[in-house]
């Protein structure tokens, strides 16, 4: 929903009018906290092992094509945007059957299931990697589109509990985490491997492992959270020093704020995109990769302590960061799209 929102509010600074089509996951709460209208369609992902769950979710896609294909009559858009994922397979088919001009966006290194159908039929393919045999007119690389970045740092710090001079290690894993992350870096930064005053962590664990992680005894230097807002996430970023997480699309986040990385590529990512993602940050310069199944307390906290000891290192990792941001994607796209509908 992040790079959805983000093209919102440029296609609203040109003035267009935007509605959104989802489902009951994450948009049911960001796109009206955002101030779009969410019109909803029931839809759930392909099973490839459970035969009988696809042919339910077979079923249930051909019942959200036809309500897919009321709310656009309804709605009537000059174009439409389909940002990957199941919930766009629908409302990408119903736009085309009713000639109304498709936009794609592609977050991943790789096209995902849904782009892979639409993207022959579609006005233009806004790819954030470039991808091998995904070439030509049709396709571009735009880069991942983000909100803006924050720029305030002492304002963010205040806003979320930093002081002005202390280090800050930024970790997180997604809405519900990542857990091999999470328990390497309570026992890692939480225990005797560092001593936990000579930086201030700010551990967002997401909200599957939060209950059992807040049990343990932390040190005021470690604030483990449950979850940010996207405002809040914001300001985290702006903040930080440093960064550990997983390598999905936030990896461009992280490019637009210039900050350095150890990133855990989660192992089981379709199309092992997130390890590509990594090295796509490490190949610049700006992270350092460590595999998920070489995860554990010891190489986190080794890993950490050197990046801090060599404050050159940390900074040319920063450059190189920043010399990775799309900060114009969300822009790009909207006026692609501005164009699909002949405006």
């Amino acid at each position: 929903m992040v790079p959805a929102l983000a093209v919102a509010g440029a296609l609203r600074a040109e003035g267009a009018e935007v509605t959104f089509i989802g489902g009951e996951r994450a948009e049911s709460e960001l796109v009206p906290a955002a101030g779009y209208p969410l019109r909803k369609i029931s839809v759930e992902g392909m099973s490839r092992s459970n035969p009988l769950r696809a042919l339910r979710s077979l079923l249930r896609a051909a019942v959200a094509l036809l309500r897919a294909r009321r709310l656009l009559a309804s709605i009537a858009p000059d174009a439409v945007m389909g940002g990957g994922g199941y919930v766009a397979g629908p409302v990408g088919l119903a736009a085309l059957t009713l000639r109304i001009p498709l936009v794609l966006t592609e977050a991943d290194s790789h096209l995902g299931l849904t782009n892979r159908m639409l993207a022959p039929f579609a006005r233009r393919v806004c790819l954030a990697f470039s991808i091998s045999g995904r070439t030509g007119a049709r396709y571009r690389v735009t880069g991942r589109p983000i909100p803006p970045p924050a720029s305030d740092r002492a304002v963010a710090r205040a806003r979320i509990g930093i002081a002005p001079e202390a280090t800050c290690v930024l970790i997180f894993g997604g809405s519900l985490g990542a857990r091999s992350i999470n328990l390497a870096a309570v026992e890692a930064f939480a225990g005797d491997l560092i001593p936990p005053a000579r930086f201030h962590v700010l551990h967002i664990s997401g909200r599957r492992d939060y209950p059992k992680l807040a049990e343990r005894r932390l040190p005021p230097s470690y604030d483990l959270r449950e979850y940010l807002g996207l405002a809040e996430f914001a300001d985290a970023l702006v903040a930080a020093d440093l960064v550990i997480a997983r390598a999905g699309g936030s990896v461009f986040e992280i490019a637009a704020h210039g900050l350095p990385a150890i990133l855990v590529p989660y192992p089981h990512a379709s199309g092992d995109h997130q390890t590509a993602n990594a090295r796509w940050m490490a190949d610049a310069g700006a992270a350092i990769v460590v595999p998920d199944r070489e995860l554990n307390a010891q190489r986190l906290a080794r890993e950490v302590a050197e990046l801090l000891a060599d404050r050159g290192r940390l900074e040319r990792m920063a450059l190189a960061s920043k010399g990775l941001a799309r900060p114009e994607a969300a822009k790009e796209i909207a006026h692609e799209l501005m164009e699909a509908a002949g405006r």
